[in-house]
């Protein structure tokens, strides 16, 4: 299996594309209530969904980038705020961390080899298939 997407809710669809297009994703589908955006490395995408304020929850969404400090400079000089400044974290992720206009959590990371094969990675001939 490959995963899809990942769709966050937001309570302001012109206000969450134009952030997330200010961040340098590619708008692919643009409607009142859904849009849909590809990452510019790789085959990734996600999505955003308009909810109601009662109905909403709210998602945590990694980007990798493997030049994590000049990218959250670039983003800082277009007038992002970063909750957390690029940190190196105890599970051997180096993450930096800002929220969305509908309060959703973005971390923008580097892992290196530690994102799929951490030193305590579990081993295959371990797992039930």
């Amino acid at each position: 299996m490959n995963m899809n997407q990942v769709t966050f809710p937001v309570n302001d669809m012109h206000k969450a594309t134009e952030f997330y297009r200010l961040m340098g994703f590619i708008q692919i589908v643009d409607t009142p209530h859904y849009a849909r955006f590809e990452c510019s490395d790789g085959h990734a995408s996600f999505s955003l969904s308009l909810q109601p304020e009662e109905q909403r929850n709210y998602g945590v969404i990694y980007f990798e980038h493997q030049n994590l400090d000049q990218l959250v400079a670039q983003l800082i000089e277009k007038g992002f705020h970063f909750d957390q400044m690029p940190t190196m974290e105890s599970y051997l992720w180096r993450e930096a961390v800002l929220h969305d206009p509908s309060g959703n959590k973005i971390k923008l990371y580097w892992a290196g080899e530690n994102r799929l094969n951490p030193p305590w990675r579990v081993q295959k001939d371990k797992q039930e298939l």
